[in-house]
């Protein structure tokens, strides 16, 4: 493990914000990770991994491990399911890809999400109807203080939309450094009800999807919502979709009867942030170098230049905009480094 000084994360994170930290250092096992946490002279450390779900506001004064352990493996197996364990630095879509090839089923609505494995129990991502929550069984992680492997069942974890006992009791304590998933080997649930899905299909003519059906139908949607970080910087969906109560939705639907919702229980309505940012006259406007997207108004992006401090400031104000303008609260999604 070699620590280097002064180093740009431009290149680890997704938005692309040039951004220094004062110390680095490329975490390739648990043994390097191990002994980066023990390194008493840097007291404060900064955990990176795909750098897909941050904004990063400033110059990091910290020692920054940037995750890159390896590795896929089988650890159970039936005639119906297999279990696969996935280290934290594993690229989540090329998992996805992976999974794919070999006919598990599980994660195919997920293709195509920026990050890493690692990251993924943190947030609960989840896109087009499923949540990693719907798939995973374990994971393993280190706690910072004693440098010790410590595992964590699906219910030590706490899942929630987008959150986790990671993002709450567990945040700054723990550095996950891999994750185990249950997938079918056969008779696999297809899941086509959520979003445009069912659409893709059919412009496609495709009455019986197959796995990798449904992950292109993903894969074509999100290339038409989403800029490519590689080209445009951006960190996916800035922001959550709020969910209100049953008496809110009843004051907002009556209000706004031609507003696009899902139903999460009898008592509690998604409504798309997206569209409250669109109706709000932001989508596709830009201030400076940063801006909202032109195809999905839940997407802050960098044209090129942008900092931290002037995507949140951009947040900011889209958050006091719906708030003003249906009294709903957005939130951010990605994790904001200040």
């Amino acid at each position: 493990m070699k620590i280097l000084q002064d180093i740009s994360l431009k290149q680890y994170n997704t938005f692309g914000i040039n951004s220094n930290a004062k110390y680095f250092a490329e975490i390739n096992s648990e043994e390097d990770l191990r002994k980066a946490l023990s390194l008493e002279e840097y007291p404060d450390k900064f955990i990176i991994s795909g750098g897909s779900n941050m904004l990063i506001t400033g110059p990091l004064d910290a020692f920054v491990l940037h995750i890159n352990l390896k590795g896929i493996s089988i650890v159970a197996e039936n005639e119906n399911n297999i279990n696969l364990k996935v280290s934290a630095g594993e690229n989540w879509h090329e998992l996805v890809l992976w999974t794919l090839e070999r006919n598990f089923g599980g994660l195919e609505n997920m293709s195509l999400i920026p990050g890493n494995a690692g990251t993924a129990p943190i947030q609960n991502i989840g896109a087009y109807g499923v949540e990693l929550k719907d798939n995973f069984v374990s994971c393993e992680a280190m706690n910072i203080s004693t440098q010790k492997i410590e595992t964590f069942s699906k219910a030590d974890c706490n899942f929630g939309y987008r959150d986790s006992f990671f993002k709450n009791e567990g945040k700054g304590k723990y550095v996950i450094t891999a994750i185990t998933l249950k997938l079918t080997k056969k008779n696999h649930q297809i899941n086509t009800s959520y979003g445009a899905i069912e659409d893709e299909l059919g412009r496609n003519n495709i009455t019986n999807p197959t796995l990798k059906d449904i992950s292109n139908a993903v894969i074509a949607i999100r290339q038409r919502k989403l800029p490519d970080p590689k080209v445009l910087g951006n960190s996916g969906s800035f922001f959550k979709n709020p969910v209100i109560s049953k008496d809110e939705f009843g004051i907002f639907s009556k209000a706004h009867p031609e507003a696009p919702f899902y139903k999460v229980s009898d008592d509690s309505y998604k409504i798309p942030a997206g569209w409250l940012i669109e109706q709000c006259g932001y989508k596709g406007k830009r201030f400076g170098d940063a801006g909202v997207h032109k195809n999905q108004a839940l997407v802050l992006v960098n044209y090129n230049n942008a900092t931290g401090k002037e995507i949140l400031d951009l947040a900011c104000k889209i958050i006091t905009d719906v708030k003003k303008s249906f009294g709903i609260s957005i939130s951010p999604e990605v994790n904001i480094i200040k």
